[in-house]
This record gives structure tokens, sequence and C-alpha cells, in this order.
């Protein structure tokens, strides 16, 4: 299965990754079953925990010391990602994306059945959630010094950098 990668540069509003590509996996999982213990049950046999069930914000964030996956297990939902001069994309159930630490994002719309899992390498469960960074050098390094996940979310195997 062989993503859609994308880089953003720095924005007003998000810092993004200089180094990671943010990766969409469309139809990830197939629709069957329940597909939300499905997801969180890969996340977490591949080493990616602190996972929610919930939506994803509507207003523009990122998280300067994780990485993150989504699932989106039930409905749709057009996310803007990369800041404020970022792309909208819409995802769809078993659809994946994975945001490199520091990648600005947030929800446009979604439809009311909406359901994303969320999940976070091993050791960097305890995520923080910015909304702002002013350009701010340091925010950017501690970006740059998270290190990368152990294992892929979605096939276990060695995490390489696109």
């Amino acid at each position: 299965m062989e993503p859609e990668k994308y880089h953003f540069k720095e924005d007003a509003l998000a810092p993004n990754n200089p180094d990671l590509l943010v990766l969409i996996y469309s139809e990830a999982f197939e629709k069957r079953g329940d597909l939300a213990d499905h997801i969180e049950e890969t996340f977490a046999a591949n080493g990616w925990g602190g996972t929610w069930r919930n939506g994803i914000f509507d207003y523009n964030h990122f998280h300067s010391n994780a990485h993150e996956v989504l699932g989106i297990a039930k409905g749709s939902v057009t996310v803007r990602l990369g800041g404020e001069l970022g792309i909208d994309f819409l995802l769809a159930e078993g659809d994946v994306v994975v945001l490199p630490a520091g990648t600005g994002h947030k929800k446009i719309s979604g439809s009311s059945d909406l359901l994303v899992i969320g999940a976070y390498p091993k050791g960097q469960e305890e995520y923080d959630i910015l909304k702002e960074w002013d350009k701010n050098p340091d925010i950017v390094k501690r970006i740059k010094s998270v290190p990368l996940p152990d294992k892929d979310p979605l096939t276990g195997g060695r995490f390489v950098i696109p």
C-alpha cells in the first residue's frame, strides 16, 4: 500500500515539519465489522498508543512533541493539513493519515456520524496541542527532536522516512 505524500512549508498558523512528509493512505482498512475496534487494535499492535475516539478539532492546531496517526472509522471529513495555506483533503471510512510533529490540521467539515481514531508512537502519548507558534525557533527545535516511531502504525514494519 503506497501512501500519497505531502510536504508543507511553514505557515503563519503552523510550523509544519521541516523534514518529514505527511502520509495519506486511502482505503487502508476494509469497511467490515467494527472498524473502530480494528483500527485501534492495529495501531496498538504496532506500538501506537494514547488512543482516543472522537472527531478532529475545527480549529488549526499541531503537536510539537508527538507524531500522530488518524484513522477514519466512520463517516467522512474534510480536513485542512498544513495550516492556513494548507490543502483540504476529503478523508472517508478506512482512510489513514500520518501527521509528523508540527503539522497543522483542522476539520473544515464532517459528516454527522464522523468517528476518528487517533494514536501516537510509544513514548509520545503525552502530546501537546498548540494553536499558534509565532515563529518561535524553540518550537521548531522541539519538533525536529521528536524521535521517529519504532514501527509503522499500519504494517508494524520499520518506520521509514519517505
